[in-house]
């Protein structure tokens, strides 16, 4: 049943594509109702003249904006900083054993917020270089779509390490000069960024989980000194967890050294 409805999913999709590139590169059409041979006003004629401004359909425009709001997710996740943000935020949950405090929606919300606070710069740049001109008519299609993504790669490279560019190089078995941005093609600057994201995003859970052990250990080893064997240290050492986190401002140190990972 699934393999039917995902075949039936595909096949519309397809469709839709042909239909969009029919009308996309036929010039005219006329459509005949019944008895168009005897009466001229059941013709519908639909005529897309080759002498236009070069400006997107409003019907297409729309289909395009739909499929990038359809895309955003991952957008998000896989070029910006969101990653790190938020494994480093369920890393420092984990660590102080609270379980569901804060729930998943608000450590959600807060990468969120913390990855648009990060990326602002980012998004005015391809605002004003690529969009605006765009909408304004100065530049076509491809060279925005061109523009918008060169402030993207500029803001993954620093982030990325090289060990990783070289990796996906020599899976795809391309070359590259070590030192150019623009020479890293898309497919492996977006793969090596993931990498590189993931591996500094649990260094940095890491270094977070480092003094919690410690008093997870103090805890544990003074309740086997005084033979209360039965009792779980995690319930004993969480309210000193929290009471350490709350005291050094935990929250404001996390949040200020996991933007600033992405300044340095």
């Amino acid at each position: 049943m699934k393999n039917k409805l995902r075949t039936k999913r595909i096949v519309t999709a397809i469709c839709l594509l042909v239909t969009v590139g029919i009308l996309c590169i036929v010039s005219s059409m006329t459509v005949f109702a019944s008895g168009a041979e005897t009466d001229p006003s059941n013709v519908l004629s639909i005529s897309m003249s080759d002498g236009g401004n070069g400006e997107i359909n409003g019907s297409l425009r729309i289909l395009l904006t739909l499929t990038l709001i359809s895309i955003a997710p991952i957008l998000i996740i896989m070029m910006t900083s969101f990653t790190r943000i938020i494994i480093v935020l369920h890393f420092t949950r984990a660590a102080l054993n609270t379980q569901t405090a804060p729930p998943n929606q608000i450590l959600v919300g807060l990468a969120l917020i913390l990855t648009f606070f990060i990326m602002e710069p980012t998004v005015q740049e391809i605002n004003e270089q690529a969009y605006q001109p765009y909408e304004a008519g100065e530049i076509d299609l491809d060279e925005a779509l061109e523009r918008g993504v060169a402030p993207l790669r500029k803001f993954m490279y620093p982030q990325t390490q090289v060990k990783d560019v070289d990796l996906f190089m020599d899976i795809s078995g391309q070359e590259w000069d070590g030192v150019s941005l623009d020479s890293i093609p898309l497919s492996v600057l977006l793969p090596s960024f993931m990498l590189s994201e993931l591996r500094m995003a649990f260094w940095i859970g890491f270094v977070i989980y480092v003094p919690f052990i410690v008093i997870d250990m103090v805890v544990a080893s003074t309740l086997m000194s005084m033979g209360m064997m039965m009792l779980p240290p995690t319930t004993i050492s969480m309210p000193f967890k929290i009471l350490l986190f709350v005291l050094a401002d935990g929250w404001n140190l996390v949040i200020k050294n996991l933007v600033e990972s992405f300044y340095h």
